[in-house]
């Protein structure tokens, strides 16, 4: 299924980040139009790597890089519920995920739900073993596999950020 296929809801509105105005930012939209949402999905799709920053339960944050999909407009990745990882994400749901790049930058918000077995996306343990060449058994109490529904995306390239910069917001 191509990326353009794949929406089920209303595209994400693109604005500016709201910052200081020490960043910088053209103003909206300025004379560059944004770039197509699939654009994005591409990046997140062709990542390996995704840091997960979540909240230890004193209030300090946390993060570990992950291998995950993109599947069903959400963002799927797997990890031991009794990690810390897994811990924080079972207390306090909010969570940011960042690609690896700090260059061309793709940011991540939302709130994270572990998934029942049931609910698992179909053709997700095949999708995950061609991307990464291992199978998560989601039957193992060692993987619980989480689902990240984003609100806002932040998007960018450092080398031209003050036009660049975009907030992705999901209706």
């Amino acid at each position: 299924m191509a990326v353009a296929d794949q929406h089920r809801w209303p595209l994400p509105i693109p604005d500016r980040p709201v910052t200081t105005s020490g960043y910088g930012l053209a103003p909206w939209p300025g004379d560059t139009p944004p770039p197509p949402w699939e654009s994005v999905i591409e990046k997140i799709v062709a990542a390996r790597s995704y840091w997960v920053s979540s909240t230890r339960p004193d209030g300090t944050p946390h993060v570990m890089p992950v291998w995950a999909l993109w599947l069903d407009e959400a963002l799927y990745f797997s990890s031991d519920p009794r990690s810390r990882k897994g811990r924080n994400l079972s207390a306090n749901p909010g969570v940011v995920v960042h690609l690896e790049s700090g260059d061309d930058v793709v940011i991540v918000e939302g709130r994270v739900e572990r998934v029942a077995g049931d609910r698992v996306p179909p053709g997700f343990g095949d999708a995950y073993e061609r991307k990464y060449g291992f199978w998560v058994d989601i039957t193992n109490s060692a993987y619980a596999l989480y689902v990240v529904q984003p609100a806002v995306v932040f998007t960018w390239t450092e080398s031209e950020f003050p036009t660049a910069a975009i907030r992705w917001r999901f209706p």
